[in-house]
């Protein structure tokens, strides 16, 4: 297949030139990590201490950065929209400011436990810092490979942390098939979404479950989520159902998923009665610097997140972009909370939802993704 370096050409060159779509709309402040972080990576980059000993480390790392995100009573939005106990789960607290760092630090680690030197991902923003990241602490090397067409700031990011960039044409998904070529055939880690990866990512996942439990005691009643790939849908509901089949709960809570309008697969085959997530055709996915997160017209774990949906009785929602900024504008007004466009989708839902069918009282959480 041949260095990657080779199939560049002068789009490297390009990579921060104006003019371009601008992608994701993340804008985070400088990357920080506890010091005792810091002084743990050192010993997981160390190899001359056992590989049980690094692990260790690593896992003292993940427990120390990742996780453990704010679920927060949003009484301001209980008051304006006439519902009640609303609680907003925070994954924006996360160190990258998202909740890829789930999955990031999760594959990182299966990396390192596998004894490999290299992980390649391809991506349009978020999970290529969130990796960035995992493999800085970890001393593995990062290769992520992005659209040429794209653009995103925390590129900078990406770089800061020691990542290599790689610029080539086609579109994400196209992207990630080329991506975990070269990883089979340079034996790096291949830390891209679905396929082997999905049980691993939506065990990741799950653990968003977990910590609600402990803040509620229960499940709620509806949990809403934002829709991309569909991996965090599934996951949040995979660990509900293990939580209710070890009896730690009284029930499985119905999940609401959302996305941008007729942008993404999973919702559109929901509201179809489709048995199977159907891809759309990419010329109609159009893109813009408050959807982009959202939308694709193959979602890598789509029929996962589709049967959370179908088996929990769950709804799903299209969401416009004017409602997604309103909402962004809405909630730094009267939560104080900078959260990105896209990250709001799910709570919109869930709003919508309760609109149409009068919520009687009960406990419900939307899950944000992402701060801005």
């Amino acid at each position: 297949m041949g260095d990657p370096k080779n199939d560049l050409g002068s789009q490297g060159k390009n990579k921060h030139r104006t003019g371009m779509n601008l992608r994701d709309g993340a804008r985070s402040p400088q990357i920080k990590v506890a010091s005792e972080a810091q002084k743990l990576s050192i010993l997981v980059k160390d190899k001359t201490k056992t590989m049980i000993d690094r692990l260790e480390s690593f896992e003292d790392i993940i427990n120390i950065e990742v996780g453990d995100t704010r679920l927060s009573r949003a009484r301001t939005l209980e008051r304006e929209f006439d519902i009640h106990q609303l609680y907003i789960k925070n994954e924006g607290e996360n160190p990258t400011g998202t909740q890829k760092d789930r999955i990031a630090f999760a594959q990182v680690y299966d990396a390192l436990r596998r004894d490999y030197d290299t992980v390649a991902l391809a991506t349009c923003g978020n999970y290529g810092v969130a990796v960035a990241l995992a493999a800085n602490l970890a001393g593995l090397n990062c290769k992520i490979f992005i659209p040429s067409s794209y653009h995103t700031e925390r590129i900078k990011e990406m770089e800061a942390l020691g990542a290599e960039i790689i610029r080539l044409d086609g579109s994400y998904e196209e992207l990630v098939k080329s991506s975990s070529d070269y990883a089979m055939e340079y034996d790096w880690y291949d830390a891209n979404p679905g396929g082997a990866n999905t049980p691993l990512q939506i065990s990741a996942y799950a653990q968003i479950a977990q910590e609600i439990y402990e803040e509620l005691g229960d499940a709620p009643k509806y949990c809403a989520v934002p829709v991309s790939n569909g991996t965090l849908l599934a996951g949040i509901f995979r660990g509900f159902t293990t939580l209710y089949k070890r009896g730690k709960t009284s029930r499985v809570p119905k999940m609401v998923g959302a996305s941008s309008s007729f942008k993404n697969p999973i919702i559109s085959s929901f509201k179809k009665g489709l048995l199977h997530c159907e891809d759309l055709l990419p010329e109609r996915v159009r893109e813009s610097k408050y959807n982009e997160p959202l939308i694709n017209w193959h979602s890598f774990d789509g029929e996962e997140a589709l049967y959370a949906l179908r088996e929990s009785q769950g709804e799903a929602f299209h969401i416009s972009d004017r409602k997604m900024k309103e909402m962004a504008v809405y909630l730094l007004k009267k939560e104080g909370m900078k959260i990105l466009p896209a990250s709001t989708a799910g709570l919109i839902a869930l709003l919508e939802l309760d609109e149409k069918i009068n919520f009687e009282p009960d406990r419900f959480v939307a899950v944000l993704t992402a701060k801005n």
